[in-house]
C-alpha cells in the first residue's frame, strides 16, 4: 500500500507530531508499505512536484524521532518557510497525498485535530486516518465536548466554566473562581498551557499565559484522585493505563521525556472501576460520532468514580505514548496497530463516516 504520513504543521504540538510520524513511517515501511513522510506546513518546499514520488523511499530525519522538552517557537517556524502564502498546506502536500492510497494523520492539536485537514481531504476524495471532520472539531473543543456528554448516564465530568481571557477582566474571573482549579486552553493538547492553580496569584498568572494561546480557556474543577487514560479502538476499549508522574502532574515535559513518568498497564485497579471507565469512554466516543480510535483521559476518585476530562482523536504515537502501550497489553504490536488504524479508517471513509 502507498501511504503518506502527514506531520508537523503550525501547532504547539508540532514536535510531538514529528516524533509520532517518524515512528509510524518506520513501522509501516518495516511491514512492506511504501511510505512518504511530509510536513504539512513545509511540504516539498524548494523542489518540484516530480520530487514527491522520491519521498516514499527517502530517509526519515533523525531529528524528528525525539520530542524536544520545549514547545516550538511557532513564529520562528512560520518565518522560516520561503513560501509566505497564507495556506496551512506547504507546496506539493496535496499533490503528494493524491498519490497515496491513504493519508496517516500524525498531526496533533489545532493543526490537524480540528477537522480542517480532514475536510480538505474529504473534498479531494483522499482517504485519511481517524475521525471525520465534524467529530474531530467537536472533540477538540473541550467546552463543546463536555456539553455534549455531561448528561450521559455513564459519564461523570468535573464542573467547568469557559472564559475568554482576551476579552474578559482577569481579576473578575479570579474573584469568582473556586480554587483549586485546572486551567486549560479550549482547543489544545499534550498538556500545553495547562496549569493547576491553588491560589489567586497562580490563577491570575495562568490566565495571563492563556491569552498567548488564544484566550478561550476552560476552568475545570480540580478533582483529587489517580490519573488514567483509556483508548477505544474500533469501538472497543483497550486496557487502561495509570499515569504516575515522578513529580508534579502529567504536563508536557512529563509526557514526552523518557523516565519522567511511571505508567502501569493494565492499570492495577478493581475490575468494576475498569469497566466503569471503559463504558464512559465508549459513550463519549459514540456521542461525538468518533470512528476508528481515540484516547480519553480520566481521574478516578477514591470511591471509584471515573471523571472524564477530555478525549483525543489523533492520540500521540511517540516512543512514550499511551495508546501503543495499551494495544501492546492485548498483544497488538506497534506496526499492527498502525495497519489496523489504516484499514479501519479506509472502511469508515467508504461508509461515509
Amino acid at each position: 500500500m502507498k501511504i503518506v504520513v502527514m506531520v508537523g504543521g503550525l501547532s504547539p504540538e508540532r514536535n510531538v507530531s514529528l516524533s509520532s510520524g517518524a515512528m509510524v513511517c518506520q513501522a509501516l515501511r518495516d511491514r512492506g508499505h511504501e511510505v512518504a513522510l511530509v510536513d504539512l506546513f513545509f511540504g516539498i518546499e524548494g523542489r518540484g512536484v516530480e520530487y514527491a514520488s522520491q519521498l516514499f523511499t527517502a530517509p526519515i530525519p533523525e531529528e524528528f524521532k525525539k520530542v524536544s522538552p520545549q514547545a516550538p517557537d511557532l513564529a520562528k517556524v512560520k518565518a522560516s518557510r520561503a513560501d509566505k502564502s497564507a495556506s496551512q498546506f506547504g507546496p506539493g502536500v496535496l499533490e503528494l497525498c493524491a498519490m497515496a492510497d491513504c493519508v496517516f494523520l500524525a498531526l496533533h492539536g489545532t493543526c490537524g485535530e480540528d477537522g480542517r485537514v480532514q475536510a480538505t481531504l474529504d473534498m479531494l476524495g483522499i482517504p485519511y486516518t481517524g475521525a471525520n471532520y465534524l467529530s474531530s472539531a467537536l472533540a477538540l473543543d473541550k467546552d463543546m465536548t463536555k456539553r455534549l456528554v455531561a448528561d450521559r448516564p455513564s459519564v461523570d465530568t468535573p464542573h467547568w466554566e469557559t472564559v475568554d481571557c482576551a476579552r474578559e477582566d482577569i481579576n473578575e474571573i479570579v474573584d469568582r473562581t473556586v480554587l483549586p482549579v485546572v486551567v486549560k486552553p479550549l482547543a489544545s493538547g499534550s498538556s500545553i498551557g495547562v496549569y493547576i492553580a491553588n491560589t489567586a496569584e497562580e490563577l491570575r498568572a495562568a490566565l495571563e499565559k492563556s491569552r498567548e494561546l488564544g484566550g478561550r480557556t476552560v476552568l475545570e474543577q480540580f478533582v483529587r484522585g489517580r490519573e488514567f487514560s483509556i483508548a477505544v479502538l474500533e469501538g472497543e476499549a483497550l486496557p487502561s493505563i495509570e499515569i504516575i508522574p515522578n513529580e508534579g502532574f502529567y504536563d508536557y515535559e512529563n509526557k514526552y521525556q523518557a523516565g519522567a513518568t511511571r505508567e502501569v498497564c493494565p492499570a492495577d485497579i478493581p475490575q468494576e472501576w475498569e469497566q466503569r471507565m471503559a463504558r464512559s469512554a465508549q459513550e463519549v466516543f459514540r456521542t461525538l460520532g468518533l470512528s476508528v480510535y481515540s484516547r480519553a483521559d480520566y481521574i478516578i476518585t477514591p470511591d471509584g468514580t471515573p471523571y472524564f476530562l477530555e478525549i483525543n482523536t489523533l492520540p500521540g504515537m511517540t516512543p512514550t505514548s499511551l495508546v501503543p502501550q495499551e494495544a501492546a497489553a492485548v498483544g497488538i504490536g506497534y506496526g499492527e496497530l498502525c495497519e489496523r488504524i489504516i484499514r479501519a479508517s479506509m472502511q469508515a471513509r467508504e461508509k461515509g463516516e
